[in-house]
């Protein structure tokens, strides 16, 4: 007889639904979350009920059938009933697959199909696009959130009424810790969105590295809960990381700055986690006179930050920002600004603990060439944190795999003490008469313009330049400055070959699921319109 315990896969199980059943367990009457704006006994929720609907939960999905490894897809805002079903779905050792709330009805069947996915929960505000895609695809299909005098408006079940009939589970499902947790999509920004799939393992481990050597977030703590969680960004350094923790969390439903400054100051917020776009947002809502909430400090991740946000929410707030690096493809942090040391502005941080960075040629697509420090690269990753690969689409998981490191497509470069800066992305990079021009360089010139709130800065084809650098700004409420104004404050402050020939003043950016800019689709509309420019 073959003995295969060197070989085989071990009896060593993990589960992500674990931080939640670990935390209802210790700390029962412990508040989890609190729903912002909200009234009466379904505001909040402790740990101990939050299990038990999961539980609960878990239970109605096996009795639709639901099993270990089958895809179940979720349209939930941030509330309440999002742990719950996230939950629930990982403990009957099932796919949770997120979907982002803002998604079309093609779009939803898309992800529908391509995740393979049995049964889709629907809250109350998706139905209109995500139950025709349901329909279309054939995909069971249950809501949540929608009141029972409502019932009648949707021909399929309420969760709400399942869950009073389903027999609970007794405990989370034993998973051998490579087993998939979650399918995520990425926002597409080289084409047809792709799902990411993440192991138990990695995004438990990324939570207890994160609270050993990152996040100094104690049981007190009340942490800022707008991030979507459908995106790994909030799943990952919101959600699992303070239930881990037995934290808090003010669940924001829908980010507004006013809204969430006076919901973070209602509730004591302490901790502020966010993309860059919602720190401009706060900073906004400050100038108007929303209250500041008692923050310890705030962490920045999704987009570079731009140090003029940076300084003046420290200021402003009076609160450290600590910047990290992720995507969702590794769990997702990659390199962090530790707390407790003194922040780098402008890095991204050092590698997180048993994750290694090097700086490849990002010329060399077919192998990994590490450059000397200090040199321009692409970041490539290798540890615990990365992903189990792309569902149905093994050559574009090779393509990002190479020699065991995953390739981010980010252009950065790394110092002697292992702190990290990103340029910008690959892709972003311009190319006009032949130098290249980072984006992000030029957005943290343009951002010291005092009229300026937000500004993104991208490239469009041009028939003698090969491309040519636009930009599109947001003034803050009041302000006024013209084109002309920006362009030249810019021109003098940098090489002549990097700054903006054509500014355009506009209500708001286009952003995608993690509140990142869309640059491309910026390329796009400008594209058309742009006129060829010599200067």
């Amino acid at each position: 007889m073959n003995d295969d315990v060197l070989t085989g896969p071990g009896h060593a199980t993990i589960s992500v639904a674990t931080i939640l059943a670990e935390s209802a367990h210790r700390y029962p009457d412990k508040t989890a979350v609190i729903w912002a704006g909200q009234s009466g006994p379904q505001s909040r929720a402790t740990y101990r009920e939050l299990w038990e609907d999961a539980k609960r939960i878990a239970g109605v999905l096996k009795a639709r059938g639901v099993g270990r490894g089958d895809r179940v897809a979720m349209l939930v805002p941030n509330v309440p009933d999002f742990p719950k079903v996230y939950y629930a779905i990982l403990a009957i050792g099932a796919v949770a697959v997120p979907i982002h709330l803002l998604f079309k009805k093609e779009e939803i069947a898309l992800v529908l199909r391509d995740s393979g996915a049995k049964l889709v929960v629907i809250g109350a505000t998706s139905l209109g696009e995500a139950l025709p895609a349901a329909m279309e695809t054939g995909v069971d299909a249950v809501s949540v959130l929608l009141p029972e005098a409502a019932k009648d408006l949707a021909p399929i079940p309420r969760l709400e009424a399942l869950m009073q009939e389903a027999e609970p589970i007794v405990r989370q499902e034993a998973m051998n810790p490579l087993e998939p947790a979650t399918l995520l999509y990425t926002s597409g920004t080289t084409g047809t969105p792709k799902g990411a799939v993440n192991s138990h393992f990695a995004l438990v481990e990324q939570v207890n590295v994160s609270l050993i050597d990152l996040f100094d977030m104690s049981h007190d703590d009340v942490v800022f809960g707008g991030l979507p969680l459908f995106h790994t960004f909030g799943q990952t350094c919101v959600l699992n990381t303070a239930f881990r923790r037995g934290a808090t969390i003010v669940m924001l439903p829908k980010f507004d700055p006013i809204g969430a400054l006076t919901a973070m100051a209602e509730h004591g917020a302490t901790v502020f986690t966010a993309v860059p776009t919602m720190y401009v947002g706060l900073l906004a809502g400050a100038r108007a006179g929303a209250p500041k909430p008692p923050l310890r400090y705030a962490v920045s991740g999704g987009a570079p930050l731009p140090l003029a946000v940076l300084e003046e929410f420290s200021t402003v707030f009076a609160s450290t920002v600590y910047e990290g690096y992720g995507l969702t493809e590794t769990s997702p942090v990659v390199t962090f600004n530790p707390i407790g040391v003194p922040i780098r502005p402008g890095t991204i941080g050092i590698p997180l603990w048993g994750v290694d960075v090097v700086i490849a040629d990002a010329e060399i697509e077919d192998r990994i060439v590490e450059l000397p420090r200090g040199e321009l690269g692409e970041l490539v990753v290798r540890g615990h944190d990365l992903f189990k690969g792309y569902l149905g689409k093994p050559e574009a998981t090779a393509a990002a795999i190479v020699d065991g490191w995953f390739r981010t497509g980010d252009l950065a470069t790394m110092g002697e003490d292992d702190y990290l800066t990103i340029v910008d992305r690959k892709k972003d990079m311009i190319l006009r008469n032949g130098y290249n021009v980072y984006p992000t360089e030029v957005e943290n010139v343009m951002m010291r313009h005092e009229a300026i709130q937000a500004a993104a800065v991208f490239g469009t084809p041009h028939p003698k330049h090969g491309q040519e650098i636009e930009a599109a700004v947001v003034l803050k409420d009041g302000a006024s400055a013209d084109p002309d104004e920006i362009r030249e404050f810019v021109r003098a402050k940098i090489a002549a070959y990097k700054f903006p020939r054509v500014v355009h003043v506009v209500d708001e950016l286009p952003l995608g699921p993690s509140g990142k800019v869309l640059k491309r689709e910026l390329t796009r509309v400008y594209s058309e319109a742009q006129q060829p420019v010599d200067a």
